[in-house]
């Protein structure tokens, strides 16, 4: 483990039983802030994503390797009665509970609020489901491709005359993730004025809703509903892609304005006065005619040489680049959006950085993605106490 100052969740420890995306990835933001997360594994094969690939790295995962940095991984076969006896007793020694078992899951096995309220009532319990706990879908699975669907994301995803579309990564997931982490850390600030602990619910479908945004906006306010606009904008215009000599180029109008500069810089400054385009409601209008006279303008020239005309007049652009692309500019490591850490099988291992800072307790990546049960002994040792003979029975026994 690197030396670092203090993050601002040092001494905070987070049990995480959760594995795929979302819960992963809000225990990872936490584990970043500094605190002691504890990933509890069932034994054999642990978080499902530990065999998604390819690719895999020496046998580990590229997926889970991406999401499971800053923890301690705890082989505990939770379905049993010793299981179950460890699990309270780090409840009973920890600040945060994250899962995302089917609902009534932990209460089976005993861990009911009532419980929690009466044996580990400093815990907040943040508890990520497919639709949370009511509701004619309550209690069902959620998968993060279905709810794109059924959320509408989809439906405003895509090109104008084509299928709705998924986005790239399992954004739904993602951000319930960064919701999960948020609301634990508002839950915190709760309990340092009453001493107490609470309850948190998310779920994928809710998260699913709140993406829509402006989306939702148009249509909960004006009855508007969504459509695909491909790379554009349902409101503003310019706002999409267009094609240059040389590749592709993203373009992004906000206001009029701008689009004068805009029109001037590549060569039409008519338009800024053109009474089809001069506002943003009449661009939105004629938003066919524009694009493709705006495509037409474009193919003239390069990219680069666009962007240099386009950024000296103040019109925010960028090339569209691939994932490669993006990790190898120079401003991705001016920012340390790429972290290195010594895995124990792997060695040196990249992984992306954090993306908020803080000048006062920074965030660190300090252990790699554990290996399975990696630090099992070190928990039950260190943390309950056990000897090495009752880990040896545990393990014998199969609860670890």
């Amino acid at each position: 483990m690197a030396q670092n100052p203090a993050g601002a969740l040092d001494g905070l420890r987070v049990l995480d039983l959760t594995r795929i995306l979302a819960g992963p990835l809000c225990t990872l933001m936490l584990g970043d802030m500094g605190a002691d997360v504890i990933k509890v594994e069932p034994p054999g094969g642990g978080d499902d994503t530990r065999s998604w690939g390819p690719p895999f790295v020496e046998g580990e995962a590229a997926y889970f390797l991406g999401l499971n940095r800053n923890k301690r991984s705890l082989t505990l076969n939770l379905a049993c009665k010793p299981g179950q006896e460890i699990l309270a007793a780090l409840l009973r020694k920890s600040d945060v509970l994250v899962e995302n078992f089917k609902v009534g899951t932990l209460e089976k096995w005993g861990f009911s609020s009532a419980w929690l309220e009466a044996n580990a009532p400093q815990v907040i319990r943040c508890s990520i489901t497919g639709y949370g706990a009511n509701g004619p879908k309550g209690g069902l699975p959620g998968y993060d491709f279905i709810l794109q669907a059924e959320s509408g994301l989809m439906s405003i995803t895509g090109p104008q005359d084509g299928p709705p579309t998924k986005h790239g990564v399992a954004l739904v997931d993602v951000c319930t993730g960064m919701l999960a982490s948020n609301a634990i850390l508002g839950a915190l600030a709760a309990r340092s004025r009453t001493g107490r602990g609470q309850q948190l619910e998310l779920s994928l479908y809710e998260t699913s809703l709140f993406m829509l945004a402006n989306v939702a906006a148009n249509y909960l306010a004006a009855g508007k509903d969504g459509g695909r606009f491909g790379n554009g904008h349902p409101s503003i215009v310019p706002y999409t892609t267009y094609p240059a000599a040389d590749g592709m180029l993203a373009v992004a109008v906000g206001n009029d304005a701008q689009f004068a500069r805009f029109a001037q810089a590549i060569g039409h400054a008519e338009w800024g006065t053109d009474a089809r385009f001069a506002r943003n409601k009449d661009r939105v209008a004629h938003r066919e005619l524009l694009d493709r006279l705006i495509a037409d303008a474009l193919r003239t020239d390069a990219a680069g040489a666009w962007i240099g005309k386009l950024k000296a007049a103040g019109v925010p652009c960028g090339r569209i680049n691939s994932v490669r692309q993006a990790f190898d500019d120079p401003q991705t490591a001016a920012r340390r959006m790429v972290e290195t850490v010594e895995h124990p099988a792997l060695g040196a291992l990249k992984l992306i950085g954090t993306p908020f800072k803080f000048n006062g307790t920074p965030t660190s990546v300090r252990r790699a993605p554990p290996t399975l049960g990696q630090h099992t002994d070190e928990i039950l040792h260190g943390e309950l106490g056990m000897d090495n003979a009752r880990i040896a029975e545990l393990r014998r026994e199969k609860v670890i």
